[in-house]
């Protein structure tokens, strides 16, 4: 299973666009928040999976959750864009919340920086930046998940 993972377009709706349709295979699209314009305007690609959606700092009159808990393929997954847990200064914040929840994966955006990371059992994911031409995806497996940093330029 494969979910697609995307974050901070901030306007670029065809760089967002030209993602989803080069993931046609992803079963999950989670979006972080900052370019929920662009996201909306992107559903029509997205009928048949499954969608979870946060706002971010940017995303003005926005209805979707600050965060969430999700579960794909088993497994509990905190999202989140990250201005709420200053994911600038520091994960600490993030880690508490994904630990208190029993989650496997933090997922976050805000920062634009790709990355990922491990803390006391619990992996944290950062996709980059859609603007940056940057996204992620999560393949879910037998016996765990792998999250891939994507560059598309």
């Amino acid at each position: 299973m494969r979910i697609l993972v995307l974050s901070d377009s901030h306007g670029d709706y065809f760089t967002m666009k030209k993602i989803i349709e080069a993931q046609p295979t992803a079963d999950a699209v989670v979006f972080l928040g900052d370019g929920y314009t662009d996201f909306e305007r992107c559903r029509p690609l997205l009928d048949n999976k499954r969608v979870y959606c946060v706002c971010g700092n940017n995303d003005f009159h926005c209805n979707y959750p600050k965060n969430a808990i999700i579960e794909e393929g088993g497994m509990k997954i905190y999202i989140t864009h990250g201005h709420y847990e200053y994911v600038k200064s520091s994960l600490g914040i993030l880690m508490s919340i994904a630990k208190r929840n029993s989650c496997k994966l933090a997922l976050y955006g805000h920062t634009h920086i790709q990355k990922e990371d491990n803390y006391d059992g619990i992996k944290v994911f950062n996709p980059g930046s859609v603007r940056g031409d940057e996204y992620g995806v999560i393949d879910i497996i037998d016996n765990g998940f792998i999250c891939i940093g994507i560059k598309i330029k």
